[in-house]
């Protein structure tokens, strides 16, 4: 408890003092171009900067997301390089602090995570305790952004922990309160992302929240589909990184030319829409100038939750840093506004505008990021009570609903996932997940030249307790395996010792297990060979030893024995 203490300090620390920064760049932009697009081309500047500080300071290579943690986790051990206790920090405040749409809720959970793991590390707590204390810079770090304790604990437990033990809630609740501290003590009401509720929860509204719900779900699709697609198309362009960020940063130009509020997070634009104020297109056009004041701000807010998926692929694949947090929030925003603003519109009812968009942001965030209690308690928090609370749940619940009939897993862990490197809700897959090939590789075989005779095969079986034998070539490639049970017969004939080779007693394997082969290949191989033992070769071929059934079997067990309550 004392070092998720030191966690949730360190972790809210950095949460606040990137958010301060980042606010800080954002209002020194507005201030200084007020009236200007000058502030239109910073986005580009801000890429630029990024990728020459990932290129020159930190080797070119820099995970980002959620998604890198979640892998740290399940095959690293827990344990998080020191360099993403301040990498992500740097690289997002520049990408964001800039214009970059993206959010910076994704870089503030790799750093308290990162925080987290090394001082744990630090600490020599064991992996469970590591494994924990990651959670606990996450639950911090989110806590302090959104001054939201409860859902910071929350998104801890449903996305970074894939099983929770009881007692795991102290540290976290410990961790995420003094991340509120830091965030309530040091944090401006300005630098804060919170509501008041104009409007009390009607239950004759039940069916436009449920209709919102679906809405929520298909869009939250539409998000993933289009971020994945549109960023997957910029890694594939094979030119210079700078050029990218330089065509990226003109990309967002022009998008936010046209639609301004797609600009950085988007946070002032999401309080306009649910305070009433957001009353005027404010596009540096005259595009929309020819309708009714009305209909022209429902296609503008309808324009925007479609385009801010675009706008956040386009940030984070041109070379910036950031997460689909705050952007998953904002399509939700403006797509509950325009979902009221034409049911108001159309219809003889009146619904709540700000209450729609407030919950839609919830939908969202379920359906985007896999994390449906988080999105409930976050929207609760931030409108200061628990006045939405039934149709929080409503449409949180129905888009995920959806989201998880079509999709398995999140866009950012669904690659991870399929590969064996994430851990999921699966005990089963997870225990597997976390036993390393090279652990239970069994090296100690004799070797065989495929030129040699059974005379030499007897000598080994006489200092060997083994019944099986690998055979390689002159080039020291594997070429196959010798079972003691199919030579027995030939035991027994002294006299042929010496005539018989190697060569004709070898046969192929059932199956061959690679060296970087994850333990749910390796299972699967001997589920349909129905082995109780598998060479392991490297990447080039050669023996290095057997795999078998009851070594296997025996890891899972004990990695089974050890996940009790850490406190028994």
């Amino acid at each position: 408890m004392f070092i998720a203490t030191l966690v949730g300090l360190a972790s809210g620390m950095m949460a606040v003092l990137l958010k301060l920064l980042v606010h800080f760049l954002q209002t020194s932009l507005v201030a200084a171009n007020s009236g200007q697009w000058l502030y239109l081309f910073f986005p580009a500047i801000g890429l630029l900067i990024t990728v020459f500080i990932i290129k020159y300071f930190f080797g070119n290579q820099l995970q980002k997301g959620i998604a890198m943690v979640l892998k740290m986790i399940a095959v690293k051990f827990s344990f998080i390089p020191m360099k993403h206790t301040y990498a992500h920090a740097l690289t997002s405040a520049v990408t964001v602090g800039l214009g970059g749409s993206a959010g910076l809720e994704s870089p503030i959970v790799s750093t308290g995570s990162a925080i987290g793991s090394n001082i744990a590390r630090i600490s020599d707590l064991n992996y469970q305790e590591r494994s924990l204390m990651i959670a606990c810079g996450a639950s911090a770090g989110i806590a302090a952004v959104f001054n939201a304790p409860i859902a910071g604990v929350i998104f801890a437990v449903e996305v970074l922990l894939s099983e929770t033990i009881i007692s795991y809630f102290i540290p976290l609740i410990i961790s995420s309160v003094i991340g509120v501290l830091c965030s309530s003590i040091i944090l401006h009401e300005t630098a804060l992302f919170n509501f008041t509720l104009a409007e009390v929860f009607n239950y004759r509204n039940v069916p436009y929240y449920i209709l919102l719900g679906i809405l929520c779900g298909f869009v939250s699709l539409y998000y993933a589909k289009v971020f994945k697609r549109t960023e997957q198309q910029i890694h594939k362009w094979k030119i210079n990184a700078y050029l990218k960020a330089l065509i990226g940063g003109g990309m967002l130009l022009c998008l936010y030319f046209v639609f301004p509020p797609l600009f950085g997070e988007g946070y002032e634009s999401i309080k306009l829409a649910a305070g009433g104020m957001f009353e005027r297109v404010d596009d540096h056009t005259t595009l929309l100038s020819g309708m009714p004041a009305e209909w022209s701000i429902i296609l503008f807010a309808g324009s925007l939750f479609l385009l801010k998926p675009v706008a956040a692929a386009i940030t984070i694949g041109s070379g910036g840093n950031g997460g689909n947090f705050a952007p998953s929030l904002f399509t939700g925003a403006f797509l509950g506004f325009f979902f009221s603003k034409i049911l108001n519109r159309i219809s003889w009812i009146n619904v709540p505008e700000s209450n729609f968009t407030l919950v839609a942001m919830a939908g969202l965030l379920s359906g985007v990021m896999y994390c449906p209690l988080t999105a409930i308690f976050l929207i609760a928090e931030i409108t200061n009570g628990y006045g939405l609370f039934i149709p929080l749940m409503l449409v949180s619940s129905l888009s995920f609903f959806i989201v998880k009939s079509y999709e398995p897993y999140s866009m950012e862990t669904k690659q991870l996932a399929l590969q064996g490197e994430i851990f999921t809700h699966k005990k089963e897959k997870n225990i597997l997940t976390s036993i390393k090939t090279a652990d239970i590789i069994q090296p100690d075989y004799a070797i065989l030249d495929i030129s040699q005779t059974l005379k030499d095969l007897v000598e080994e079986i006489k200092k060997t307790d083994k019944n099986v034998f690998a055979v390689a070539n002159k080039e020291g490639k594997f070429v196959g395996i010798i079972e003691l049970n199919d030579i027995k017969g030939r035991l027994f004939q002294p006299e042929n010792f010496e005539k018989i080779l190697i060569l004709n007693l070898l046969k192929k394997p059932s199956a061959t297990i690679r060296i970087e082969d994850n333990m749910h290949r390796v299972m699967e191989k001997f589920d349909i060979t129905q082995s109780w033992q598998l060479p392991v070769l490297d990447e080039n071929g050669a023996f290095i030893g057997f795999i078998s059934k009851t070594k296997l079997f025996q890891k899972y067990r004990e990695i089974l024995a050890s996940q009790v309550d850490m406190y028994e």
